[in-house]
């Protein structure tokens, strides 16, 4: 029997009935359907947890996002012990609940009545809506363990206006869970923090809505809060060159229990959208380098058009100004450098002085961070006119290992290698 053919709300019932369900460990990839299920909508898509790359990087973005960072509190000679027998059990959780199951079989209401719940519940009845759960390991817990960092691991430098909080910033551990449905990516982040008390603490959280970049050629662009569509010349699934020069990690760059992953790059950036909304539409554009309505670079029609960032303006200065955000973070004027976007939006209600708390939650996958975020937001820093009305408030980089074999667990090729 595999998970493939049952919703949590089948699984529900066939654990009151007394049904075995097996163990996630003998699970793996997209599973198919039992004979008797019909074949799943949208919502119901299930995503293959295991494969070469871990699931939520090159997937189609999903529509919500809840990501964590967590430190280690677990102490001394016990760490390492700790954290594997952890990671074993987020392996089989999270199996689990990408396939549309609860954390544990019948965790929800059909185990001891006299024990708390090992599943919380709030997904009962939903399916998998594309959950993914794609997991990162930060320098801070490489320090702990004794283990070197890679170079691509190292702290991001502090860059020009930076509004970093503490609070809101690295961790030794991250869990990004996408889904259709903000319920379902909810509760899978939810029972792994469960699971991690007296080894693991949230150290800070983000929910998003409405992704802002899209990762396949089969999805259209989405807006930021700002209104603009994001990301459109962002990399796509479909590119598997382009990937393997901007995203994966080569054998020749990075530890062994690195090879095929990738890092990923979180920055909480807080858009000032009052100041923003009484900004004239020409001056946005013009901060933009792109039309708000179609998202086509200005002096073009269409959205995907190159951008010619030698096209003059009727005034016979650069279409697309010098200190445009285009221009400042374009691949020709970063020497090729790309990344894989995988952003947005959040509104985290007011900041108490009138004003929504609200931006994008910048997520980006790449080879390595130093030689493509740093220079791009060192850029983007110095000069692009945009961060006049946008902040960055939060910060952390992950290196996010390959996908896994059958049997294996998340971190293995670190902790066991």
């Amino acid at each position: 029997m595999s998970f493939r053919g049952f919703t949590r709300r089948r699984l529900l019932g066939a654990a009151g009935a007394g049904t075995a369900l097996i163990g996630a460990g003998a699970a793996g990839g997209y599973l198919a359907a039992s004979s008797e299920s019909e074949a799943p909508g949208p919502a119901e898509a299930v995503v293959p947890f295991r494969g070469v790359r871990q699931a939520g990087i090159v997937t189609p973005a999903q529509d919500r996002l809840h990501f964590v960072a967590l430190d280690v509190t677990a102490t001394g000679p016990i760490v390492r012990a700790a954290v594997v027998a952890l990671l074993k059990r987020w392996t089989t959780a999270a199996e689990r609940m990408t396939a549309g199951a609860e954390a544990a079989p019948g965790g929800a209401v059909n185990r001891n009545p006299a024990a708390p719940p090992t599943d919380t519940g709030e997904a009962l009845g939903l399916p998998a809506a594309s959950l993914t759960l794609t997991f990162g390991i930060g320098g801070t817990l490489l320090d702990k363990l004794g283990i070197p960092r890679p170079p691509g691991l190292a702290d991001l430098p502090p860059f020009q206006r930076d509004q970093i909080d503490p609070a809101l910033s690295g961790g030794d551990l991250c869990i990004q869970a996408c889904a259709d449905d903000p319920q379902v990516a909810v509760h899978a982040v939810r029972n792994l923090v469960r699971m991690g008390f007296g080894t693991t603490a949230v150290r800070w959280s983000q929910l998003g809505f409405g992704r802002t970049s899209s990762t396949s050629t089969t999805q259209q662009t989405h807006r930021n809060l700002f209104g603009f569509k994001d990301g459109t010349n962002n990399l796509k699934a479909e590119d598997a060159a382009g990937l393997d020069e901007h995203v994966w990690v080569p054998a020749s760059e990075g530890p062994a229990w690195l090879a095929g992953g990738t890092y990923l790059v979180a920055r909480r950036i807080r858009m000032h959208v009052e100041t923003w909304d009484r900004t004239s539409l020409t001056e946005q554009e013009s901060l933009t380098g792109r039309l708000k309505g179609s998202g086509a670079p200005i002096g073009a029609t269409d959205e995907f058009t190159p951008v010619d960032l030698a096209a003059p303006g009727p005034d016979g200065t650069p279409a697309i100004a010098e200190d445009a955000h285009i221009r400042l973070a374009s691949a020709s004027n970063l020497g090729g450098v790309k990344i894989l976007r995988r952003g947005y939006n959040f509104v985290d209600g007011s900041d108490g002085a009138g004003h929504l708390n609200a931006g994008l939650f910048f997520v980006a996958f790449m080879r390595d961070p130093q030689r493509q975020f740093v220079p791009m937001q060192s850029a983007l820093a110095r000069r692009d006119r945009l961060m006049e009305y946008i902040e960055h408030t939060g910060s952390a980089v992950f290196a996010c290992p390959p996908g896994l074999a059958d049997g294996a667990y998340w971190g293995q090729s670190l902790l066991e290698g």
